[in-house]
């Protein structure tokens, strides 16, 4: 079993990582802000699912062979920048609810899960870190390879769901106060494709 000085080490770098704003965090507060805190939460529980995926990559091994092969990795990267572009036009596109419903969702929080575990999914960038990151807190010594691989891969997507719940709640409230501001509706389907469609360009233009 995996030591409690690894295991404290570990936690403390992950708490440090899933806490700086990143894609998955700007991901979820664009749904939060512009949807609701319960399609926040839908989307943290879909990258999430996406990171445990990324996980048994890891562990069988298919991360590595992404990681080899430069063509395997531009198809994969190229296709998760299509799909989050692709959102983000739709996002913008959309127009906006009027009247009484102005405060509807503009999406349901089963399709933001949906859509936050494709998006993860394809990004290659996340497989290549849990290839990377997980073995450099392995110990041959503590036991079997593939168990503590498991351990730290839970504990990582435990901890990121926690911090993705606590900025969909905060970006929630916010949006729900924004939210009843006419001129903030009209432009959060625009701000939100915006950020979608930024985060499309920065993956395709990413190196491994």
């Amino acid at each position: 079993m995996i030591d409690l000085a690894t295991l404290i080490a570990y936690v403390a770098v992950v708490l440090g990582f899933v806490f700086i704003p990143g894609p998955a965090t700007l991901l979820t507060i664009a749904r939060a802000t512009s949807s609701g805190t319960k399609v926040g939460i839908a989307t943290g529980a879909g990258i999430a699912v996406g990171d445990i995926f990324h996980t048994v990559m890891a562990m069988i091994g298919i991360s590595a062979i992404i990681a080899a092969s430069a063509t395997l990795f531009s198809v994969i990267k190229y296709i998760g920048a299509a799909y989050l572009v692709y959102l983000g036009i739709r996002a913008i596109m959309e127009k906006t609810p009027g009247g009484p419903a102005a405060g509807a969702l503009a999406i349901s929080a089963g399709k933001a899960f949906r859509q936050a575990v494709l998006t993860e999914v394809l990004n290659p960038k996340t497989a290549l870190f849990f290839l990377a990151f997980l073995p450099q807190f392995v110990r041959p010594e503590n036991g079997t390879v593939m168990l503590q691989m498991t351990v730290l891969g839970a504990i990582f997507v435990v901890l990121g769901l926690f911090s993705t719940v606590v900025f969909a709640v905060s970006a929630g409230r916010l949006g729900t106060f924004l939210r009843r501001n006419p001129s903030v509706l009209r432009w959060q389907g625009k701000v939100v494709g915006g950020i979608y469609c930024a985060l499309g360009v920065r993956l395709a233009l990413q190196q491994r």
